[in-house]
């Protein structure tokens, strides 16, 4: 199946690079919490149920290494860190990810409940 120049199953398929995105379990949740915009690593914590602060510091590590957000000093607390969604993450956030919620939102009584 050729998909806009791109072999499905080809390992530099881009679809398979988007995918791999958000390819982690907590990934696309970080992103759609920064939606609301510049925040500290604790406050993620609480927006994010049920995240480990390991777990996190992985995501947010794997999310600034794809060019998805970005980590910044706080000026006020010299040793507090805020993250931000890059224009790329925050067209992922806002688009396909804003996309995927509204449609498990549509259809939760098809799906198979989360374990």
């Amino acid at each position: 199946m050729n998909n806009g120049g791109c072999e499905t199953f080809v390992a530099d398929c881009r679809l398979r690079q988007a995918t791999e995105l958000i390819a982690h379990t907590w990934d696309p949740l970080v992103l759609v919490a920064l939606r609301e915009g510049t925040t500290r690593r604790r406050d993620l914590l609480v927006a994010i149920g049920g995240i480990s602060d390991k777990v996190l510091g992985q995501a947010l590590t794997r999310l600034i290494a794809n060019g998805l957000i970005t980590r910044t000093a706080v000026p006020a607390d010299q040793r507090g860190v805020s993250y931000v969604l890059t224009a790329v993450g925050a067209s992922l956030a806002t688009g396909p990810l804003a996309v995927l919620a509204q449609w498990a939102a549509d259809n939760a009584d098809a799906l198979e409940p989360v374990q």
